[in-house]
């Protein structure tokens, strides 16, 4: 918490007979001004719990989306084989690696959703406090972007070692 000493005027001066002093300024009767102690540290207010919640929520969709999406990753190895055997065309063969590309946005998924529930809880003990809340980046956001891009580099990388091992080149 921060304070700040104000002096404030008492506003009935009334029966307080003011003279001019030696320096030329006005004398104040003793007792026309208080000291008081304000408090100037911002109180967070409805909109900062509603914006804290409001980023949880986003988090929340964001976990959500990557375990929905890992689930798809996972299963389309799975329905590359059915195409094939659909189609009476031998089967390639299979490296497993869509099981686990998917099991890792899985687990992902479910790291963001635990780390946004332990960071919107913190945000709001902060809050509550009446402490001003520290600025600062978004090291969940930044980790979640680099193993993305990870996660994508090495999905290309198999989709082309893939591509080049199925086809004959001429």
């Amino acid at each position: 918490m921060t304070l700040r000493r104000e002096t404030l005027a008492r506003p009935n001066l009334d029966d307080c007979d003011r003279s001019v002093g030696m320096s030329g300024h006005d004398k104040e009767c003793p007792g026309t001004e208080q000291n008081v102690l304000t408090d100037t540290s911002p109180k967070p207010d409805l909109r900062d719990y509603l914006a804290a919640e409001r980023t949880l929520l986003a988090w929340i969709r964001t976990g959500l989306a990557l375990m929905g999406f890992g689930f798809v990753v996972a299963r389309f190895g799975l329905f590359l084989q059915q195409l094939q055997l659909i189609e009476h065309n031998p089967p390639a063969p299979s490296y497993g690696l869509s099981l686990w590309f998917g099991t890792s946005l899985i687990v992902l998924g479910v790291v963001v959703n635990l780390l946004s529930a332990w960071h919107h809880l913190r945000l709001v003990r902060e809050l509550q406090s009446g402490e001003p809340v520290p600025v600062r980046p978004s090291v969940q956001a930044v980790l979640i972007a680099l193993f993305l891009a990870l996660l994508g580099l090495a999905m290309a990388t198999y989709l082309v070692s893939v591509h080049s091992a199925g086809t004959p080149h001429v």
